[in-house]
């Protein structure tokens, strides 16, 4: 390069886009909710049925395991605490999420609506489950005549479809951020999302693919 020119400047690329899948009984979508909104990529919120995920993959929800659910809690609370982000649980959990996803699609699962029904129940500690909880939301998000709108079939079909669709991409559990196919499992994954953004060719290494092909040596009878 002669001297006094200058690198010529790379035009930005597309923004990312990402499915994010998540359920509005997990208090890991709620902390991962908060870190979406700075990240750089455009999210495409999937509510699901989390019980659906677990039923397809024949899995036990964390909260039905006694000394699993006293230590989610307490981590959860625990990572609340050291990432600033303002938390206090619901009155009851886990809890029905059913009509709080239909509304959330009926709201156009856009990101804000999404968020604010995550507050409602996560950073207010308001029940969704409940019809003075469920009305409380519905102010918010300024959604006259909700149960008209949450009853309709196109409403219930899409987030069947969520779930359908979450399945054959091979999602097994909540919050899961889908990239370019690859799937961010769990609020600990956020970091690990955030470096394939931007540091794709690290998840190209021998290793990796070393460990995707690696063969079962046991498998539990």
């Amino acid at each position: 390069m002669k001297t006094g020119d200058r690198p010529q400047a790379h035009e930005p690329g597309p923004v990312p886009s990402i499915d994010w899948y998540f359920d509005f009984v997990s208090p890991y979508s709620y902390l991962q909710c908060e870190r979406l909104a700075k990240f750089p990529a455009r999210i495409n919120p999937q509510p699901l049925v989390f019980a659906g995920l677990l039923k397809h993959w024949g899995h036990k929800g964390p909260a039905e395991m006694p000394s699993k659910r006293t230590f989610i809690y307490r981590q959860v609370q625990w990572l609340a605490a050291r990432d600033g982000v303002a938390m206090r649980f619901p009155p009851r959990h886990p809890f029905n999420p059913i009509r709080a996803l239909r509304l959330a699609i009926a709201m156009g699962s856009s990101y804000e609506a999404v968020r604010m029904i995550f507050r409602h129940i996560w950073r207010d500690g308001d029940a969704v489950d409940v019809e003075d909880g469920f009305a409380r939301l519905c102010g918010k998000l300024g959604a006259g005549d909700a149960e008209a709108l949450i009853s309709t079939p196109v409403v219930k079909q899409a987030l069947i479809d969520n779930g359908q669709r979450a399945i054959e991409h091979g999602v097994f559990g909540v919050p899961t951020l889908r990239i370019d196919g690859e799937l961010f499992w769990g609020y600990d994954a956020t970091d690990m999302a955030l470096d394939y953004l931007g540091n794709p060719e690290r998840f190209l290494s021998e290793e990796m693919k070393r460990v995707d092909a690696l063969p079962v040596g046991v498998t539990r009878t």
